[in-house]
């Protein structure tokens, strides 16, 4: 790696940063960017985690995250191969060779298959916007950035922003917190509204219920009173009948 800018993280030999280079002869060509690499512990017979810091355009690799979708590093990773060849091979054939089949970023990927050409200028407008040498010396420095992608799967405890289920990567936990705090509080806003519904209709059903009842002790007192009439009528009745 000594042809490569490396930058540690905490100054651990597990975590850096690798100043990437796009290949030559592609839309990539005159990109730099920022890569995050961190080692497992049961390195190099486990994978290492790797994210692109900052943006790219590309079918294979999520916007946001940063997070890369390669077979060689994240299914079919052999203790055989040496992080230098990530950099000479693995990621500069991704660059070259991009399968649209299996994206992490669909619109490159339906772009690709459909204006191939497009699909190269708009990979190179990237390259201007955000990989330049001053985007890559950049990318991490300021996560309050709204134009800079969060780290890869890898990028963690760099960033705080470890790609999850969400580019794989997702948008880190502090923002999914939030938004899962906003939903769920305005569920709860819901439930209590439901619930007060409920209890109102409850009260309403049970006053319907108690006038019903009123209403029935009235009627069957008028039935008492016409009984008693009759049998009072009955009285004269017999009262004629001695007569």
């Amino acid at each position: 790696m000594s042809d490569y800018q490396v930058t540690l993280v905490n100054n651990k030999m597990s975590e850096f940063f690798v100043k990437f280079h796009g290949p030559v002869e592609t839309p990539f060509a005159k990109g730099v960017w920022k890569i995050h690499v961190e080692l497992p512990e049961q390195f190099p017979y486990k994978s290492p985690s790797i994210g692109f810091m900052n943006k790219i355009f590309h079918p294979n690799i999520d916007e946001l995250s940063g997070s890369v979708c390669l077979d060689v590093i994240n299914q079919t990773w052999s203790p055989m191969f040496e992080l230098i060849n990530i950099f000479e091979i693995f990621l500069p054939q991704l660059l070259r060779y991009p399968n649209p089949a299996d994206p992490l970023n669909g619109e490159a990927a339906a772009l690709l298959m459909r204006d191939p050409k497009a699909y190269a200028k708009k990979v190179e407008s990237y390259v201007e916007r955000y990989a330049t040498p001053e985007d890559a010396d950049q990318a991490g420095e300021g996560d309050d950035d709204e134009d800079e992608p969060m780290g890869g799967r890898g990028a963690a405890s760099a960033r705080a922003r470890r790609a999850g289920p969400g580019p794989s990567g997702g948008s880190g936990a502090g923002g999914g917190g939030g938004t899962n705090g906003h939903t769920n509080g305005h569920n709860g806003g819901e439930g209590r509204s439901n619930g007060m519904k409920g209890t109102n209709a409850t009260k309403g059903t049970n006053g319907h219920h108690v006038d019903e009842e009123e209403e029935d002790e009235d009627e069957d007192e008028d039935d008492k009173m016409s009984d008693m009439g009759e049998l009072s009528d009955g009285d004269e009745f017999m009262g004629e009948m001695d007569d």
